[in-house]
């Protein structure tokens, strides 16, 4: 839906989540908000009364589209290799998605760890119950390699989140297009799925 069919506050939303994406909090003002959507000051400052609390919906809102995914493809019937995989493409989609998420999300990490750990924390429950049965019956079977889910989530997070951040130095150093980089994040995405599953998974005797 494009911004001029949004009721005011969606309109303010969507322009505040372009903005904080590119800016991050602490380089965003209300102005550069406004400018985007088209609006006035006063009238974000009717609708949200301040940046602050308009970063709070924008922040909650990307952590709950990231989590929405990963607990679909955690708690779903499938076997271990197809959530690490599906881990792995949701991830990817999601950067791809939102140009500048990986770089805020570190940025709020260190600007606000309470809030960041808050919503983390609320999240793990959910997340880890039904995944980490099945890991630990996988490790049981010997078809896994022993490792927690901490150590799997991060092998994730690292080996994907990297080339996101590192797009503009990449794209630079190697005299990419965009579609060439595109092209690269798409080679990049099986190399990883096949180098964590074959880390991970044990092979079996011939």
């Amino acid at each position: 839906m494009t911004n001029c069919f949004l009721v005011p506050e969606e309109k303010l939303k969507e322009a505040a989540k372009k903005v904080f994406l590119e800016k991050g909090f602490d380089g965003t003002t209300t102005r550069d908000i406004a400018q985007e959507a088209g609006m006035n000051v006063a009238l974000l400052n009717y609708y949200f009364r301040s940046k602050e609390k308009l970063f709070s919906l924008v922040f909650n809102e990307l952590l709950e589209l990231n989590f929405r995914g990963m607990l679909h493809i955690m708690n779903q019937p499938i076997p271990l290799k197809d959530k690490i995989t599906g881990l792995i493409d949701h991830d990817f989609h999601i950067f791809r998605c939102n140009p500048g998420l990986v770089t805020f999300l570190q940025n709020e990490l260190h600007r606000n760890p309470d809030r960041f750990l808050d919503a983390i924390s609320f999240e793990k429950g959910r997340l880890t119950t039904v995944f980490g049965q099945q890991l630990q019956e996988a490790i049981d079977a010997g078809e896994v390699r022993p490792i927690t889910i901490p150590h799997v989530l991060q092998l994730i997070a690292a080996n994907v989140q990297y080339i996101f951040q590192s797009k503009v130095m990449a794209t630079r150093l190697w005299q990419m297009t965009e579609e060439e980089f595109d092209q690269h994040l798409t080679e990049h995405q099986k190399i990883v799925k096949d180098m964590i599953c074959n880390y991970l998974f044990i092979a079996k005797p011939d």
